[in-house]
């Protein structure tokens, strides 16, 4: 990989934002500014995680961005049960989102996993 573009990880982080940015325009969240923002920053660390650490161009420090950005896919993860209980997603919406955002969380795994065998010269 030559670019953090080319990154599986980050293009799935990419689609999940953009699914959290029209989420929030609804009309059920959008007055909800603290849970909006939460969310929406928190998708928006998943992606800028793995771009910065990648460019950061060694791979303990790459590793250690991959981790922070799983864990903000979990806090997203965390926010989406909070809409859900204020009923601000469908139960429908719920599911989609929670899945596309543990197939972000996986990818993360098996990136960071990866990354640290390399790192580790496994």
């Amino acid at each position: 990989m030559e670019r953090f573009e080319d990154i599986v990880a980050w293009q799935k982080a990419r689609e999940l934002t953009a699914e959290i940015y029209r989420f929030s325009q609804q009309e059920r969240l959008r007055k909800d500014f603290a849970l909006r923002d939460q969310m929406v920053r928190a998708a928006i660390s998943i992606m800028a995680n793995i771009a910065e650490g990648f460019e950061r161009g060694r791979l303990s420090e790459f590793h250690q961005f991959l981790s922070i950005s799983k864990a903000s896919c979990a806090e997203l993860r965390s926010h989406l049960y909070v809409a859900l209980d204020a009923d601000y997603l469908t139960a429908e919406e719920f599911e989609t989102l929670r899945l596309k955002a543990e197939e972000v969380g996986r990818i993360l795994g098996g990136l960071r996993h990866s990354v640290a065998r390399k790192r580790d010269g496994s």
